[in-house]
C-alpha cells in the first residue's frame, strides 16, 4: 500500500496513494489506523484525493479509524473525496456520521475548531 503520513502537534494527515481502496489494502490501512491511534495520534485527517474506487471493505476500514478517533475523543475527517466514493458514502448513509471537508485545509481547520470546543467544554 502507498500513502505517506504527516505528523502535526494537533493532528495527523494520512494520504491514501492509491487509485483503489479495496480489500487488498483495506486490512493494511485498518492496521495503520490502530497503530495511529495506540500512538496517541487521535486527530486524523485522511486525504483520499488519489482515490477513485472504494467498496465496503474500504469503508470498513475507514470506519474502524472513525471509531478509534471517536473512542479516544479525536477527530476523524475526510477530505478530496472523488465522486464514486462520495456517492458510496452516501448510500451507506453515512455522510451524517462522517465529517467530510473538500480541502486539507479546511479540514485542519475543522481539527482546530474541534480542539477548541473540547477544551471549552473541559472548563
Amino acid at each position: 500500500m502507498k500513502f505517506s503520513i504527516e505528523k502535526n502537534e494537533k493532528y495527523v494527515l494520512f494520504k491514501l496513494h492509491e487509485a483503489k481502496l479495496n480489500s487488498l489494502i483495506s486490512s493494511e490501512l485498518k492496521a495503520e489506523f490502530v497503530l495511529l491511534n495506540q500512538q496517541l495520534n487521535n486527530n486524523i485527517i485522511v486525504d483520499l484525493s488519489e482515490t477513485q474506487y472504494c467498496d465496503s471493505s474500504g469503508l470498513s476500514a475507514i470506519l474502524v479509524g472513525f471509531r478509534l478517533s471517536r473512542n479516544s475523543n479525536g477527530a476523524f475527517v475526510l477530505t478530496g473525496l472523488q465522486d464514486h466514493v462520495r456517492k458510496l458514502i452516501s448510500i451507506s448513509q453515512l455522510d451524517n456520521m462522517l465529517v467530510i471537508t473538500p480541502t486539507v485545509s479546511e479540514a485542519v481547520d475543522y481539527i482546530f475548531m474541534d480542539e477548541v470546543e473540547k477544551h471549552l467544554h473541559k472548563e
